[in-house]
């Protein structure tokens, strides 16, 4: 038993689909995890429509039904595809049609729904934990790296130090052009006696 709710449990999780935001089963997979028709599963639903509000059951626009469509989720008309946009049932959604089905398999598989459910939005929630301290690790490196750049500037001006501005002992000639001195030619003044 052990083993087939394994396998069921991850046939179910395969099954999830975010959709406007939320986490959600397309009435095709959920009607074959109920192991009834897809018409007999919109058919309850529609019967029993106090229990579906829109926050249980939406019908897909023909927007996002073309995205899918295009992603092989669901197969096109030519190839034996739905005629009509599906609808998709959230968490709540798929346990409502477990009791208006009212099938042993309906309510024995609406357990590992509601279970993979479960488990989504535990991994989401996980995955925020770990986005932010992902962010604030980030934000720590980029003001470590700006402390570092720093710090490998300051080593690199103290290995190459600039050259000292040494004065010239001596004297310079005048140029014969305007009294300017000459480089290269040092005159040497004796001392009167």
């Amino acid at each position: 038993m052990a083993k087939t709710a394994i396998v069921a449990a991850r046939k179910v999780d395969s099954k999830i689909l975010v959709l406007r935001g939320q986490r959600v089963i397309l009435d095709t997979d959920l009607a074959e995890l109920y192991g009834v028709q897809v018409r007999h599963l919109n058919q309850q639903a529609k019967r029993n429509a106090k229990r579906f509000p829109p926050a249980f059951r939406f019908q897909l626009s023909a927007h996002e039904w073309k995205i899918l469509k295009s992603q092989n989720v669901i197969s096109t008309l030519g190839h034996g595809g739905a005629r009509y946009r599906p609808y998709a049932f959230t968490e709540h959604g798929t346990i409502m049609a477990a009791t208006v089905l009212n099938s042993e398999r309906a309510i024995e598989m609406s357990v590992f729904v509601v279970l993979a459910f479960v488990r989504m939005r535990r991994a989401i929630a996980g995955n925020r934990n770990i986005l932010t301290k992902l962010t604030e690790l980030e934000h720590r490196l980029k003001s470590h790296d700006a402390d570092i750049q720093d710090l490998m500037d300051a080593i690199r001006e103290l290995m190459s130090p600039e050259e000292p501005n040494r004065r010239h002992i001596g004297f310079e000639a005048p140029s014969e052009s305007g009294g300017k001195a000459v480089k290269g030619h040092a005159m040497q003044l004796r001392k009167p006696r």
